[in-house]
Parts: structure tokens; C-alpha cells; sequence
């Protein structure tokens, strides 16, 4: 079952599913409680989570920022991958984004992760011949 994340009853869990996910998936300090919180006051419709009996084995989080999106943090449990987890998440997310107008959405995969590239192009993702770089501000 697809829903949207709940702060209060979720962030536990959805915490140590990052934290356990494997490559790709890195838990910074934009992961906070108290971040997660500033997350939810812009976009709470774009966490969402995946259930199985009460057990929270996927998640993703999208943004918007009124012209483009984002993917962030899609991490399904090792042992329910395979399942059609990780697609039911983004196409939700992307039915949502959709409805928000946003026409163009991105995702960066980590170095240690170039296994997940065949899902997203599976799911009709492609290869983007832009350089992402970032900069944290401290």
C-alpha cells in the first residue's frame, strides 16, 4: 500500500530503511527529524511511503520547485525488491508532480550505485548528459 509519510509515526523507520537500503541511498544531515519537518511544510503530498503489513519497505521523496522536479531518497527493503515497489513509488510521485505542472523532473544516482541505472531506464528514464555538482552550505 502506497500513502503519504507521517512524521510522528514514520520517520523511525523510514530512517533505518535508508540506513540499511545499500549504495545509493546516504543518510545526511538534511535527514534530521527537524529538516525532514521543513520538507514536509513544502511538499508533504511528495513523501510517500510503501506499506506491507504495517512495515514501511519503500520510500521516495519528490520536490517542486514551481518549475522543476526532484526525486530524492527512493529506497526500497532489499528483500521486496523485484516486486514493483520502487515503480509504484515513482509513478505515483510523477502523477503527483504532473498534477503540481511540473513538465521535467531529474534524479542523481551516486557512483556506488550505477546498478539502479537499468531500473530507471526500464521505467523510461534517461541518461542525462548534464554534470550535476553540488555545495553544502554550513
Amino acid at each position: 500500500m502506497l500513502r503519504e509519510f507521517n512524521l510522528a509515526r514514520d520517520y523511525d523507520a523510514v530512517l533505518e530503511l535508508w540506513r540499511s537500503a545499500g549504495p545509493g541511498v546516504h543518510v545526511g544531515a538534511s535527514d534530521t527529524r527537524e529538516e525532514t519537518a521543513r520538507k514536509l511544510e513544502r511538499d508533504p503530498d511528495l513523501f510517500l511511503v510503501a506499506e506491507d503489513v504495517g512495515r514501511i519497505v519503500g520510500t521516495v521523496i519528490g520536490g517542486f520547485d514551481g518549475r522543476r522536479g526532484m526525486v530524492y531518497h527512493l529506497a526500497v527493503a532489499p528483500e521486496y525488491r523485484g516486486r514493483g515497489i520502487g515503480t509504484a513509488l515513482m509513478n505515483e510521485l510523477e502523477t503527483r508532480l504532473k498534477a503540481k505542472g511540473c513538465l521535467k523532473y531529474y534524479l542523481q544516482i551516486t557512483s556506488d550505485n550505477v546498478d539502479v541505472v537499468n531500473f530507471y531506464e526500464q521505467i523510461g528514464w534517461q541518461r542525462s548528459p548534464h554534470i550535476f555538482m553540488s555545495k553544502t552550505i554550513v
